[in-house]
């Protein structure tokens, strides 16, 4: 509370601490020399100036809690110049504080730097613990192609639902992922998928099955969980994912045209997040 680099702090919170301890110092002595008026006095003032740096700094650690909480109510909207604009000053100050990491690396990943974002998850991972993290960080390993980190991460939280299912999508679809266990992971995903109350995860887990039934040659199974995908009502951010998920699905299936359609759209409707970018990587590669 002293340092003037804490998210609550500032220079005159940090100086009025010191005077405040200074004075309440200076009184003890006077005190203990017999001149009780003046210790009263001074003790008095040391109160009053410890009081207003205490309610100064709950002040502005409150203020900073909730620029946290609209980042993030920004991202829920779909509005990311607004989120990045919140995070962007409070990570150059603050790139240390884990829950500073984890907003700047959910504001970075959805707008399309998975790299970035994982390395400030791995981070505020080390403080906020593995069951807050890691379905977001397997997934961002999962953006950028590494199938072994996803899956060591993954490790950490066996039994989450949301971490299992960013393993799927990697399993199935990262360099280094283990084809057989992603279609293991995917049918006991979308066999409780009923159950979701999150209509977007659900319509994600549709999807990854999707990529699954694909890889199998399972074309009927492909579709129907495609059709059942577009069903959500999603943010366009979220939309451009799960365009994504089926351009992929549909590249497994052999449809490179249907693919390149789907990534397109994606790339159409939300250039700069994270399922524009993606969609970007894939579709170029469709044409090498």
């Amino acid at each position: 509370m002293l340092r003037a680099v804490t998210p609550g702090g500032h220079p005159l919170i940090t100086a009025s601490w010191l005077v405040g301890i200074g004075v309440a110092i200076v009184a003890v002595f006077a005190a203990a020399l017999g001149a009780y008026v003046a210790a009263a006095i001074l003790g008095l003032g040391a109160s009053v100036v410890l009081v207003a740096a205490f309610v100064a700094y709950q002040v502005r650690l409150r203020r900073f809690s909730a620029t946290l909480v609209a980042a993030e109510d920004a991202l829920d909207a779909g509005d990311l110049q607004s989120a990045r604009q919140l995070m962007a000053p409070r990570l150059a100050r603050f790139h240390k504080f884990p829950l500073v990491q984890e907003v700047a690396a959910d504001v970075l990943y959805a707008a399309g730097d998975p790299l970035s974002a994982a390395s400030l998850w791995e981070s505020a991972m080390k403080r906020l613990g593995a069951p807050r993290i890691a379905a977001r960080l397997v997934a961002a390993y999962a953006a950028l192609n590494r199938g072994g980190d996803a899956r060591r991460v993954a490790a950490l939280v066996p039994e989450d639902r949301l971490v299992s299912l960013a393993l799927a999508w990697s399993e199935l679809v990262a360099t280094g992922g283990d084809r057989a266990r992603g279609l293991v992971l995917s049918d006991s995903l979308v066999a409780d998928v009923e159950h979701s109350e999150n209509a977007t995860v659900a319509a994600m887990t549709a999807a990854v099955a999707a990529i699954a039934d694909a890889r199998r040659g399972d074309r009927i199974g492909m579709s129907t969980k495609l059709e059942a995908m577009r069903v959500a009502k999603p943010t366009a951010h979220d939309a451009a994912f799960l365009r994504y998920l089926a351009g992929v699905a549909l590249r497994e299936a052999g449809d490179i045209d249907g693919a390149r359609r789907e990534f397109s759209v994606a790339v159409d409707r939300s250039p700069d997040s994270i399922g524009g970018a993606l969609a970007r990587r894939e579709r170029a590669n469709l044409s090498t």
